[in-house]
């Protein structure tokens, strides 16, 4: 009992030696003390291409169960802020999509300035937060229309402060895309935005569309975006795999440019007006041409015409329109930080305030899924019974080994009269030497009474004898026992005191009995720490196959698969393997050091059998 509760002390030691590692170091001074987390985000222009510096860029934050903890957070993000590099400056920013059932969230942030690398904060842990995103101004006064098509029915809703949202629309809202959802269109299905004064296309400023088109296909006339004033007009459709961006000003015969977009896949497409009429693909330019910008006012179809007439098949989502022609740096920023894998987006560990920041082994445990602590859970269970076996078998075949070798320095002192080993009465006792009399009283620590005739009338096991932990002393008290058992039949039949064949083999299988009987007890519990040997590995490989399936499906929901979005999940899954490792590993070694000690210690009692049969043998055979 006091060697399993001085283990449990040092398992609760190690733990803790454990947990102070793992701590990590202490984060610098937060924006608010009342929200508990923060995540760095950082905004990678370098990497993304950009060459210059952009002001109020609004980009997605894509949270999922490889990069947030949504435990952490309120269940509808309403606790979520965004802070700027300087950690005080609050950001404007919109949720689209909060599903902590799904570990999936979308949301939007307004960044000030996006240079080489710019860092914000994102902010969240605090219960009593009221929701503070901002859903009117959240874009700059240049974008007049943002749809999201986060809505599962009816029309959907623009995101900026004009409120240009759309009066009709027939088009299927809710399929998923490439952020959160998008919509769907049949080609006869369309979105009419109605007339508008910020949505009048200005000679003096330009235009910008842009949007991500999933085309269903080869199309014919296809209607992505139309607006007209008369024989004013400007509009953007697809021709078989093209894109054709066109703009027709009074009088004048229309200006018109096309690019190539892959049918089947996600392309993002920009469109912009000023000077120039030019077609941007995945944030490349494709097409250009010199054109001059008419102004143009009406309604706004979208997926078709006004008449419904040379519709769209496929699926839009992210759909904006600017009323300046956006630079082809802002095109690009779009690009890189919507797509999937986008780089210019990197989202960076989390930090706990008083706590400080997470380690990587703190990042690891925050991602870990619920059935992968289930099989960590289970596997610290084995290591500590492996650790436990461990140690007190050491402890029992150290004091096995000398209690042996005790006994071996005291039989072979003895004389060779080995029969004359044990002395159950008095009358036998007279026959037998002294010297083996008194050893053989002191081994088998056993006090005789005398019945009158001379036969023992009691045996009283005391544990005096200090030799009752070895193993050899077991094997050689079975085989004097049954010596001295011959003996007292033959001597109440007042016949020699010899040993046939026959009870020499007698004598063996006794000594080959107990030999087994004491290998299963030095082998108890071995099969435990096979079963941690085997097991563990396997148990952590369940954990991590779970794992990384729930982080791919989890990313494939989200749509986000650059590297940032999968290594905290895979990372994470992968320490159910490690701590199968670390179970397996150990016992591994504990358990071929302890077999090793064990089939000494069943070599010894063998070779003492040999030795004690022959010299049985040598003495009292007939």
């Amino acid at each position: 009992m006091r060697q399993k509760l001085a283990i449990t002390r040092f398992g609760l030691h190690a733990l803790c030696a454990l947990s102070l590692i793992a701590a990590p170091l202490s984060a610098s001074a937060f924006w608010n003390a009342d929200w508990p987390y923060r995540k760095k985000i950082t905004l990678e222009a370098a990497k993304a291409g950009l060459k210059e510096g952009l002001t109020n860029v609004v980009v997605p934050v894509r949270l999922h169960a490889g990069n947030f903890l949504f435990t952490d957070a309120k269940e509808d993000g309403s606790d979520i802020r965004f802070i700027a590099a300087d950690d005080k400056t609050p950001l404007k920013y919109q949720i689209e999509a909060y599903d902590p059932a799904n570990d999936l969230a979308i949301l939007w942030v307004q960044v000030p300035k996006v240079a080489a690398s710019e860092t914000i904060w994102m902010y969240y842990g605090n219960k009593k937060a009221q929701p503070g995103a901002d859903q009117k101004g959240l874009y700059d006064p240049s974008t007049v229309l943002a749809l999201r098509f986060a809505e599962r029915e009816g029309a959907p809703k623009d995101s900026t402060a004009y409120a240009n949202s759309p009066t009709q629309s027939s088009a299927i809202l809710g399929v998923p895309a490439v952020l959160a959802n998008g919509a769907s269109f049949n080609g006869t299905q369309r979105i009419i935005v109605p007339a508008a004064p910020s949505l009048k296309l200005n000679p003096q400023t330009g235009f910008t569309f842009s949007a991500w088109v999933k085309p269903g296909g080869a199309q014919t006339g296809a209607v992505l975006f139309a607006q007209a004033d008369g024989q004013r007009s400007i509009q953007v459709e697809m021709e078989g795999t093209r894109v054709i961006a066109r703009v027709a000003a009074s009088g004048a015969k229309p200006v018109e440019v096309a690019g190539e977009v892959a049918p089947g896949g996600w392309k993002h497409l920009a469109v912009t007006l000023s000077n120039r009429l030019v077609v941007y693909i995945d944030g490349v330019e494709a097409a250009a041409t010199p054109a001059t910008t008419p102004e143009i006012g009406g309604d706004i179809s979208i997926g078709a015409r006004a008449d419904g007439s040379a519709g769209f098949r496929g699926e839009l989502d992210e759909l904006e329109l600017s009323n300046v022609a956006r630079s082809p740096d802002w095109i690009k920023a779009q690009f890189a930080s919507q797509a999937p894998e986008g780089p210019l987006v990197v989202y960076d560990g989390d930090e706990q305030i008083g706590g400080g920041g997470h380690s990587y082994f703190g990042v690891l445990i925050d991602n870990l899924t619920a059935d992968a602590w289930v099989v960590i859970i289970v596997l610290i269970l084995m290591f500590v019974w492996s650790l436990l076996i461990m140690v007190t078998k050491a402890v029992y075949l150290s004091r096995t080994e000398r209690a042996n070798q005790g006994f071996i320095e005291q039989f072979e002192q003895l004389s060779q009269d080995l029969l004359k080993l044990d002395h159950d009465s008095p009358s036998l006792a007279a026959e037998l030497s002294q010297d083996l009399l008194q050893f053989d009283q002191f081994s088998l620590g056993f006090t005789a009474t005398s019945h009158p005739n001379g036969v023992p009338m009691e045996h009283k096991r005391k544990y005096q004898s200090p030799f009752w932990r070895s193993p050899i002393y077991r094997v050689y008290r079975a085989g004097v026992r049954e010596v001295v058992h011959r003996f007292a039949i033959a001597r109440t039949r007042s016949a020699a005191l010899t040993l046939t064949p026959q009870a020499i083999e007698a004598i063996r299988a006794v000594l080959d009995a107990r030999i087994v009987r004491e290998s299963q007890r030095l082998n108890r519990q071995m099969v435990l720490l096979t079963i941690a040997i085997s097991g563990g590995p396997f148990l952590g490989l369940l954990g991590t196959v779970v794992g990384v399936m729930i982080t791919f499906a989890a990313v494939a929901e989200s749509g986000d698969v650059n590297v940032n979005a999968i290594a905290p999940g895979i990372a994470a899954a992968l320490l159910a393997t490690v701590a199968g490792l670390a179970v397996a590993i150990p016992s591994l070694f504990g358990y071929n050091w302890l077999a090793s000690r064990i089939r000494n210690a069943q070599s010894d009692m063998h070779v003492f059998a040999d030795e004690l049969l022959t010299k049985l043998a040598e003495n009292y055979a007939i």
